[in-house]
């Protein structure tokens, strides 16, 4: 039986050009790019898991509950960020200037 290492999907290092050049923009938007990717692998992952395991083929009941459960908390990590990026620009737009 094999044990497969966990990935967390958000752990991402800036390298050092980025942070030198002054293109945090850029830098920003390949982070979240990639983060949301990830998420997104983790879905069809697990979806393709599921599938496999409802099909017969051999694969691991626990394999399948822990993959669905890394891309629900995956999922569900994403959702709370976006609610708090939307909060923190409603808040921003509610300032009187």
């Amino acid at each position: 039986m094999r044990i497969d290492n966990l990935t967390v999907p958000l752990t991402t290092k800036l390298t050092g050009s980025q942070e030198q050049s002054g293109d945090k923009a850029a830098g920003f938007k390949d982070l979240l790019e990639e983060a949301l990717n990830n998420v997104n692998n983790n879905l069809i992952g697990a979806e393709k898991i599921t599938q496999d395991f409802a099909l017969g083929k051999e694969v691991e009941l626990h394999q399948v509950i822990l993959a669905t459960e890394q891309a629900s908390l995956a999922l569900q990590l994403t959702v709370q960020i976006r609610n708090k990026v939307i909060e923190a620009y409603q808040e921003v737009m509610r300032m009187q200037v």
